[in-house]
């Protein structure tokens, strides 16, 4: 059963002139970055998420890897929600994902497969209440680094009360039961889609998922590369189309 926010995105045309409002900007800047954090942290906390600290600011190890892209999501100026992409190759494999569910993806990595790791997705709790697009508006930049890449799957590191969602919605399937990710209070389970299969059942129901191939360029090219590879490319080919730097030893 869908909720009556998803009733109200899927028979509307709002979240179609929400997307050309938004501004999708990759955090560079120590300020952008910071901004983020906290972000979190208020998100978080308020969720019963994490515990409280000190310093008010939620960071890991994977910020600036090169295979990951943390985005904010900004309207009018404000920062109104953020999500980090990373992009999993046989060669590059850090991500929270990895580093929980290692055992169940590492194998996967190893035989090629390519997934995108949406992790820290996070709303602003005062303004997402007046705005139920928002979750869609964010995600969406998972499945635009899914048709960039080329990936074989998407992943989620989801709580078990939110899974419901995650399968109703994205079509996305248990994985791994939930684990206790360090500095979390609450555990997360693996969640996954085969991408190429659901894509078009998804973009039916939520056709302001679909983006244009100069967005998902201007959103994931790094200064230098330029990639435009056709979709019928074997998984070793694919490998080889991700981009530099987020290969070892770039």
């Amino acid at each position: 059963m869908r909720s009556a926010a998803e009733r109200t995105i899927v028979a509307s045309g709002r979240s179609l002139d929400l997307v050309d409002q938004v501004d999708y900007r990759v955090a560079t800047t120590p300020a952008q970055k910071e901004e983020i954090y906290n972000l979190r942290y208020r998100a978080y906390l308020r969720e019963g998420a994490i515990k409280a600290s000190a310093d008010e600011r939620v960071v890991d190890q994977f910020e600036d890897a090169p295979n990951a892209w943390t985005f904010g999501v900004y309207f009018d100026g404000e920062l109104y929600s953020s999500i980090r992409i990373s992009v999993l190759t046989s060669e590059w494999r850090m991500s929270p994902s990895v580093e929980l569910f290692g055992d169940v993806l590492h194998p996967r990595l190893d035989k090629g497969e390519i997934f995108i790791d949406s992790t820290r997705f996070v709303a602003d709790p005062d303004k997402a209440r007046n705005f139920p697009e928002l979750p869609y508006v964010t995600v969406r930049l998972g499945s635009m680094a899914g048709v960039y890449f080329h990936a074989d799957y998407g992943l989620a590191i989801v709580r078990p009360e939110h899974q419901a969602f995650y399968r109703r919605v994205f079509l996305q399937e248990t994985w791994c039961e939930p684990r206790l990710y360090p500095g979390l209070v609450k555990p997360v389970g693996l969640m996954a889609a085969h991408l190429p299969t659901v894509r078009e059942r998804v973009l039916a129901r939520y056709p302001f998922l679909r983006s244009s191939a100069f967005e998902r360029r201007m959103l994931f090219e790094r200064a230098g590369e330029h990639q435009s590879p056709p979709a019928d490319v074997s998984p070793s080919e694919r490998t080889s189309l991700v981009p530099q730097s987020c290969r070892v030893g770039s």
